[in-house]
């Protein structure tokens, strides 16, 4: 890493009820493994990966937090200083999408308005969804968040929900040295399934939109960025 490049840290917290993929989502991203055998989180877990986005390194801290009311007192202390979101449910769960409002409420109010995803987790299960595609799109609508439907067990669009999120903050971040940060959708063809679903990559269509910056950033001097940070 050169002298004049920025060297950033972002803490990402991963909500949603018990049970919706979540340490194995982080444990796929980091680690590259899957198991089948479900076991709840006491309280928090973490992980950590390096990524380059738009060539300069980032330090993604993924925070695993438990789903259960039992953990809530703990886990809502770890929400703090998170600077980015992921907000998940299951396909084959009802009940966690339904509480996907409730989470995104908690986060924000510990950490403010601060860049979120909506992960609809086990698309793999398709054919057994208790969620319609149109119902998921709409409730992305409603949060003003992207969406991205994923399986942890395929390893289908996990990535691209990390990389979105670092790209999300790296451009809040950055002053782009010819314009603005401006991202422009490029979304490939798409197979129609059962309930309405696209699924991409593998066989699938997966409906992800990918983002390019049209201006080059500004370069200075090595930092690190802590934004939000609640210190109590």
């Amino acid at each position: 890493m050169r002298d004049d490049e920025m060297e950033v840290a972002v803490k990402v917290v991963i909500v949603g009820n018990g049970a919706v993929g979540k340490s194995s989502m982080i444990q796929r991203y980091c680690r590259g493994t899957f198991t089948r055998d479900y076991k709840k989180t006491i309280g928090v877990d973490f992980l950590e990966r390096m990524l380059e986005v738009y060539d300069d390194p980032v330090r993604l801290m993924l925070w695993d937090t438990a789903g259960q009311e039992e953990f809530d007192a703990i886990t809502k202390a770890y929400y703090r200083g998170a600077q980015a979101c992921v907000l998940t449910f299951s396909t084959v769960d009802r009940a966690s999408f339904q509480a996907v409002r409730h989470w995104k409420k908690k986060v924000e109010d510990e950490c403010g308005s601060i860049p979120m995803v909506l992960v609809q987790n086990k698309i793999d299960l398709i054919d057994r969804a208790t969620i319609d595609a149109a119902e998921a799109e709409a409730l992305a609508r409603e949060l003003k968040v992207r969406l991205y439907r994923t399986s942890v067990k395929e390893d289908l669009n996990v990535s691209q929900v990390f990389s979105y999120l670092a790209e999300r903050y790296l451009a809040e971040m950055r002053t782009w040295e010819e314009e603005e940060f401006e991202p422009r959708a490029v979304i490939t063809t798409n197979i129609f399934t059962a309930h309405g679903y696209k699924l991409h990559g593998k066989g699938y269509d997966s409906g992800i939109i990918s983002l390019h910056p049209h201006g080059r950033r500004k370069m200075h001097k090595k930092q690190h960025f802590w934004k939000n940070l609640c210190l109590t």
